[in-house]
């Protein structure tokens, strides 16, 4: 049977977003998604859910479901569910606020714990446009990241939704560095039956509730 345009991918990532409250999860995601900034910009709650098809460097299609997931701690026990089978993610700090830096360890051990064994996890230091402007704002320097994320395994990039620097190479990195994993290990490569299964996985906890977009 001929799939339709929407299911034209040769890979199915699922993708989260994690990080502290208000560290620009949402606007990366609707940034790199619609080409805009949310109109109303409101927190997260428990998660949202989008997805792009991406053509990758190395050939073949990856369509990317995207889950956005609050910061807050209330949220944590409907977030960290959503973690299960994702095989990438974007840990978001906010380069002006030191706390949100001090709690990357935590997210990471959260998704390290939830998600698959394998997962990709690029550190994300976010709102470099407010240092762009004043300089004396940032907390977290570009080399504390990088330091951070080398130690841990972690891809690294620093990003702003607002002016639109390396919104697009982080996820696109992100995806390039999930498929090259699983072209190493020879898991989940194209395999059809794959695809479908874990379509129908992620399509049944999208009606279980919590979800939009």
């Amino acid at each position: 049977m001929q799939r339709t345009r929407d299911e034209d991918y040769d890979y199915l990532y699922k993708i989260v977003l994690v990080g502290e409250a208000a560290v620009g999860k949402t606007h990366l995601l609707s940034r790199y998604i619609k080409g805009t900034l949310p109109k109303n910009p409101t927190s997260t709650i428990g998660v949202e859910f989008a997805t792009r098809t991406v053509p990758l460097e190395t050939g073949g299609t990856v369509k990317a479901q995207i889950w956005d997931t609050a910061g807050q701690e209330r949220y944590r026990a409907i977030t960290s569910a959503h973690y299960r089978r994702a095989v990438g993610a974007l840990l978001v700090y906010d380069v002006t606020n030191e706390k949100s830096f001090q709690a990357v360890r935590r997210w990471m051990e959260e998704l390290r714990d939830h998600a698959e064994p394998d997962i990709v996890i690029m550190l994300v230091g976010n709102k470099i446009d407010l240092c762009d402007r004043n300089a004396e704002v940032r907390k977290i320097t570009r080399a504390e990241g990088e330091k951070f994320a080398k130690e841990h395994g972690l891809m690294f990039e620093e990003t702003s939704a607002i002016t639109v620097v390396k919104v697009k190479e982080a996820f696109e990195e992100l995806l390039q560095k999930i498929y090259n994993v699983k072209a190493q290990s020879g898991v989940g490569m194209g395999k059809e039956t794959g695809i479908n299964r874990l379509a129908a996985n992620l399509n049944a906890e999208k009606r279980s509730g919590g979800m939009c977009c």
